[in-house]
């Protein structure tokens, strides 16, 4: 149902975008994308650093959290797992403030795109964002402030895997719901700059889960194993 509604969105946003237009059965047209990028100055250093923090926060999160998960050394620090656990889990909310904050700065000094500045497109983006609230909402009430922020990494395991809501619907809601966010204020302001940013942050979450996925599964099943062993 929810991957039908996307694909609804995604098509009716593209139509906006290609004034309706369709090339070779594709409903992007090369011209319009063309035109999209030309709305946005590249070069323009909120632009730049707005890129720079949404790369930059994954990769910071994902090399502490492995070099904590090898060497301890946060734990050790800190006086306890959960005391270094939720220290980088303050840095990361504050690292991210920074990239919201860069994100919004950055679409307020580009330029609107004509197509997106209308009542259907703001309504749309309000409905994305309020969706996108719900995943990362529920996903940290289901995951706990530790399960949320890598407390895996710290010794800090789950009992079991999370099930319900929102991961009974989609795998790491936590990613898609903030991406979700970031479209659906983009498309509120009207934004080219903000949509190649969202298109940027998926990019990242998608290197991100790539990285963790199979590094936090092995983490997991080593404890399995150390389980059957006793």
């Amino acid at each position: 149902m929810m991957q039908v509604h996307l694909c609804t969105l995604c098509h009716g946003l593209a139509s906006v975008l290609c004034n309706g237009k369709r090339v070779g059965g594709c409903t992007v047209d090369v011209t319009a994308m063309a035109q999209l990028f030309g709305y946005v100055d590249m070069t323009d250093s909120g632009f730049i650093a707005a890129i720079l923090s949404i790369a930059f926060n994954p990769f910071f999160w994902n090399v502490v959290a492995r070099w904590e998960h090898k060497t301890r050394a946060l734990s050790r620090v800190c006086g306890s797992p959960h005391t270094a656990c939720y220290c980088l889990g303050t840095v990361i909310l504050m690292l991210n403030c920074v990239r919201s904050h860069c994100f919004t700065e950055a679409m307020k000094s580009q330029p609107k795109l004509e197509g997106l500045d209308s009542h259907w497109a703001y309504c749309s983006g309000l409905v994305i964002l309020a969706v996108g609230t719900l995943f990362v909402i529920s996903s940290f009430l289901a995951l706990g402030f530790t399960g949320t922020f890598l407390g895996d990494y710290f010794g800090i395991l789950m009992e079991a895997k999370v099930t319900s809501f929102p991961f009974s619907v989609l795998d790491n809601p936590m990613y898609w719901g903030s991406t979700a966010i970031y479209l659906g204020w983009s498309l509120m302001h009207a934004s080219p700059a903000g949509l190649l940013l969202t298109a940027v942050v998926a990019i990242s979450y998608t290197i991100a889960v790539l990285y963790e996925g199979p590094f936090t599964e092995e983490i997991y099943r080593r404890k399995q194993k150390g389980a059957k062993n006793k």
